[in-house]
């Protein structure tokens, strides 16, 4: 497994299951739609007032799944990164990458509130299940370009 097909597969891929910590303890967990970008960083839009935004504004530490729906496909994806909300050219930048998987996007720029993160990688681990012997490779740092 390279960087390049790990990239693949992530961005085969247009929903993942996010997890925060929620301030108050506990874990938090909601279904996103994302985009991923040629550093591996994910895109999402949310509400501010969610719960997941409100996790993240206190705790930037955030996990996804991605992968692993499909019947007879066992081949997975562990995320963990640190989220940030992006401003100025460069949120206009993520926005165009996570247009290009959600077309429909700009129709929700309208919405009160509506937000955009962004995910920098810090560690990922690719599961393959489908073979006799099972594939798992874990990414960070170097091995990811990054």
């Amino acid at each position: 497994m390279t960087a390049a097909a790990l990239l693949a597969f992530l961005r085969s891929h247009r929903v993942a299951v996010e997890a925060s910590a929620a301030p108050e303890g506990g874990a938090q967990a909601a279904v996103v739609g994302i985009a991923v970008t040629d550093r591996f960083e994910i895109v999402f839009d949310t509400l501010g007032s969610s719960r997941k935004a409100r996790n993240l504004r206190a705790n930037p530490a955030v996990a996804f799944v991605l992968g692993g729906l499909v019947p007879g496909d066992e081949r997975t994806a562990q995320y963990e990164g640190v989220a940030d909300e992006p401003s100025g050219a460069e949120l206009e930048q993520l926005k165009q990458i996570y247009y290009a998987v959600y077309p429909d996007g700009p129709s929700r720029l309208s919405w009160p509130d509506l937000i955009y993160v962004r995910v920098r990688p810090r560690w990922i681990r690719y599961s393959d299940y489908t073979q006799a012997t099972p594939l798992i490779v874990e990414f960070s740092g170097d091995r990811l370009g990054i």
